[in-house]
């Protein structure tokens, strides 16, 4: 197997590899933050059923609050890395072999060797490639022609490595 594709100088491409690789590391604020909400409000809920009149419990409240925080810090990391990585735009390439993918963007190379990849995740657009429980690059799907893309597929289904739905 033999894969070359190039990654053009698209001002919104590092943004969307950074959303990409930030909600695996931040999806577990939202859980927290739904987790402490949903607290909170039993919390408010029963404490005002057994109180009579307007007496107001700070403890839960600021589990509701921190919960919302929680969920929403996800989504405004997201939204920074998109921003900040705008300015990042440098055509680059994807080198993929049965030993390695090797990507080279701007001046700066790098590659990760397939025995060190434990895991590949799929997303909409990209394919999430772990090293260890890290993710550690992505491979664009969308850049690539549908006949490579089927058959990167296949080599990392035969490996184990992509799971298949």
């Amino acid at each position: 197997m033999h894969i070359r594709f190039d990654v053009p100088a698209d001002p919104d491409y590092p943004g969307r590899v950074a959303a990409a690789l930030s909600s695996v590391r931040l999806r577990r604020y939202g859980y927290v933050g739904g987790v402490l909400v949903a607290v909170g409000v039993i919390g408010l809920a029963v404490s005002r059923g057994f109180a009579r009149g307007e007496q107001f419990s700070s403890l839960w409240l600021s589990l509701v609050v921190g919960g919302v925080l929680s969920m929403l810090y996800a989504p405004w990391v997201r939204l920074r890395a998109r921003r900040r990585s705008s300015r990042y735009a440098v055509e680059g390439s994807y080198d993929i072999s049965d030993n390695n993918i090797m990507m080279r963007s701007g001046s700066e190379s790098g590659g990760i060797a397939w025995d060190g990849v434990s895991q590949v995740r799929p997303t909409p657009e990209f394919w999430i490639v772990y090293v260890d429980r890290m993710p550690a690059t992505v491979i664009p799907r969308h850049l690539m022609s549908a006949e490579d893309a089927e058959t990167l597929r296949a080599y990392m289904t035969r490996r184990g490595l992509l799971r298949t739905r």
